[in-house]
Order: C-alpha cells, then sequence, then structure tokens
C-alpha cells in the first residue's frame, strides 16, 4: 500500500508548496481544496475503475497509473475543454487558448455553455454502463427481487440501447429548441462511443480462449472513457472554486492521482471478491450519475449531491457485504 500511496503524497506535497511559493497563500488553499474536491467527488469512479482493472494483468495496471494519469491530469482535465470549447462556439483553438489564459471568467462563461453536450455525452455513456450490468446474468444478486426481473428483461436483445435512446428522447423533449439537437447529437454520440468500444472488444477477442475477456488495450481505452464521463462536468463545476486553468489542472489532476492509486490498491487487496455486493453498488452509483448528468442539463445540481448519492450506494454495498460475510464466514 505505502508503495502506491507514495507519488500521491510526494506530488501532493510539492504542488503545495510550488503554489504557496509562487501564487501565495490563496493558490496554496485553492489547490488544496480542488484536490479534496476530486477525492470527494470520485470515490465512486475508483470502485467502478477497480471493477474494469481487475481484469488487466500488471504491464496495464501500470500503464493505467502512467499513462493513463497523463491522459487523465493533461488530456481530460486540461485540453480536452479547450477542443470542446472551440468546437461548440467555432472559435479557433489558439483564440480559446487566449481567453483561458488571459480572460478565465470569460472562459468559465463559455465552458459552461458546453454543459449540455458534456452532460448528454457522458449521461449516455454511464447509463449503457448501468444498464449492460443491470440486464445481464449475474451469479450474485444484491437487490435480489429488482435484479431478478431486470435480469429477466435483458433477453431481449438491445434493450440497454433502445432504454437509452427512449430517455435521451424523454430528456429533450423538456428541454428548449436551442439545446434539443444539441443533446440528441451529443447524447447519441456517447452511445456510440459505448458500442464502438464493444465492437472493438469483440474484434479483438474473437479469436482469445472461450471467457471472451476484452484484451488490455480495449479495456485500457474504456477505463478512459469512464474517466472522461466521470470527469468533465466536475472540470466545468470546478470553476465555482478557482478560476484558473493551471490551479483547476493542479488540484484535480493531483486528486485524480490519489483516486488511480486506490484503485489499484482495491485490486490488489482483492476488494471486490472480499465485499462481493462492491460491483453492485458501483453500477447503481453509475446509474445514478448518469440519470443526474441528464437531469443537470435543465437543473442545476450541485456538486456534493452527486458525490453524495455514488458514495450512498457504495456503502450500502460494502455494509450488505460485512453483513453476507458475517453470516458466511467460509466465504469471507
Amino acid at each position: 500500500m505505502s508503495s502506491l500511496f507514495a507519488w500521491p503524497i510526494i506530488l501532493t506535497i510539492l504542488v503545495s508548496v510550488i503554489a504557496w511559493r509562487v501564487a501565495g497563500v490563496q493558490a496554496f488553499m485553492l489547490t488544496a481544496i480542488l484536490i479534496i474536491f476530486e477525492i470527494s467527488l470520485s470515490f465512486d469512479n475508483a470502485i467502478v475503475n477497480a471493477t474494469v482493472l481487475v481484469k488487466m494483468n500488471q504491464f496495464w495496471q501500470k500503464m493505467f497509473l502512467s499513462i493513463g494519469i497523463v491522459i487523465a491530469v493533461f488530456g481530460v482535465r486540461l485540453v480536452l475543454p479547450v477542443l470542446i470549447v472551440s468546437l461548440t462556439t467555432q472559435l479557433g483553438i489558439n483564440k480559446v487558448v487566449d481567453i483561458a489564459l488571459n480572460h478565465p471568467d470569460r472562459y468559465s462563461t463559455l465552458l459552461q455553455t458546453t454543459h449540455p453536450a458534456v452532460a448528454a455525452f457522458g449521461g449516455a455513456f454511464l447509463l449503457m454502463i448501468f444498464l449492460t450490468f443491470a440486464f445481464q446474468d449475474k451469479e450474485v444478486m444484491w437487490l435480489r427481487p429488482l435484479e431478478k426481473l431486470l435480469t429477466k428483461a435483458g433477453k431481449l436483445d438491445q434493450l440497454p440501447t433502445f432504454t437509452t435512446l427512449l430517455v435521451l428522447l424523454g430528456v429533450s423533449q423538456t428541454l428548449s429548441d436551442q439545446h434539443k439537437t444539441t443533446v440528441m447529437i451529443a447524447g447519441i454520440l456517447g452511445l456510440a462511443t459505448f458500442l464502438a468500444i464493444n465492437i472493438f472488444n469483440h474484434l479483438l477477442t474473437k479469436n482469445q480462449a472461450s471467457n471472451h475477456r476484452s484484451s488490455n488495450l480495449s479495456l485500457f481505452i474504456y477505463l478512459e472513457l469512464i474517466d472522461l464521463s466521470f470527469s468533465l462536468d466536475g472540470v466545468i463545476g470546478a470553476f465555482a472554486i478557482s478560476n484558473n486553468i493551471f490551479i483547476i489542472a493542479t488540484g484535480l489532476g493531483v486528486g485524480a492521482i490519489w483516486i488511480r492509486s486506490l484503485t489499484l490498491h482495491l485490486v490488489r487487496q482483492k476488494a471486490l471478491q472480499k465485499y462481493i455486493y462492491i460491483e453492485h453498488g458501483a453500477h447503481y452509483a453509475i446509474g445514478a450519475l448518469a440519470i443526474l448528468l441528464l437531469m443537470s442539463i435543465e437543473h442545476s445540481l450541485p456538486e456534493i449531491i452527486t458525490g453524495l448519492v455514488g458514495i450512498s450506494f457504495i456503502a450500502a454495498a460494502f455494509i450488505s457485504s460485512l453483513l453476507h460475510n458475517k453470516r458466511s464466514p467460509a466465504l469471507e
């Protein structure tokens, strides 16, 4: 455990000292707040990531903590928001970078305008993850009456895709004409991205052994897309704390490193095997986050609600797992 958390500890101390020395006490405080903000809101992300990372070999687990960190910190939390603003506003990338550096308040406003598209894409992608899990056959059931019903319904082909399209259509009908088209296009792109990853998995695994596990490469891509779906809305929300893109990227980036180290710790400690309902809780948290993201297109929702809902599902699953282990000590 100590080796996994050594880098997050060192980086937290290092960036805190640099922020203090370069930009003063305020920058130090904002960086610390953003680190805590990212960790608290992304704890459920760590559990979700662990359910995927456990299927990967040690080389790709290390890639998750190295190349994956670079993508998460610089790609998702610094570069991607600039690209999204450029695409949605039709401003050149150089112009958006200039606005971000020299007019942070305007950049924050422009980034807020991308929220419907970001929420629709992330909401659809995460909803597909949840529904695919909810409708599939399971050896272990947590909320048995509900999960037995969902499993029976899941015998209908393409039900997750059909349900997601219905949800997107329903959400779009509640929106103004200005956002309807944007939300439908972004939502369909999110759904299509999920389906494309599944097709990619199938192409890479069709010649593998009968267990049909996805290749490590496709799982790595899948993990990065999950992180993107979880994190982009948080990047937008972080502008309520600071409008300095470097402080935001640094604080959220260090928080992301903590979360990734926690993910690998959960895998190494075999937490998913010890606590059998954790995976269920994580997927229910994903489903709740997907719905909250889609609701946030029209209604302003505090970030704390998103974090608490996800953690509540995981906490309930953890407690249920402890009770199960107590009743069945031989399985603990």
